[in-house]
């Protein structure tokens, strides 16, 4: 079985089943879990130098920046268009 992909921007995929939240980036309290997943080397910058506008945080604690917005990731993780297999 493969896994599931979710386009999270600029051609970076996130294990579809892997996802936890897609969280606004906006919040003292996400701008504290970003600082804190960069001190323990969980953070994944996949904004391709833009600005980050959702936070995607996984099972296994890491927490992944996107520039495409939350509601746009969301849209991706409940439809199959932006869900794509793994190339075999």
């Amino acid at each position: 079985m493969r896994p599931e992909l979710i386009n999270i921007g600029f051609g970076n995929m996130v294990v579809r089943s892997r996802i936890v939240a897609i969280v606004s980036p906006s919040s003292a309290p996400m701008k504290r879990l970003k600082n804190e997943a960069k001190e323990h080397r969980k953070l994944v910058d996949a904004t391709n130098g833009r600005r980050t506008r959702s936070i995607i945080v996984t099972d296994s604690d890491h927490i992944i920046l996107s520039a495409i917005q939350t509601e746009t990731v969301a849209q991706r993780l409940q439809t199959e268009e932006g869900c794509n297999k793994a190339p075999s």
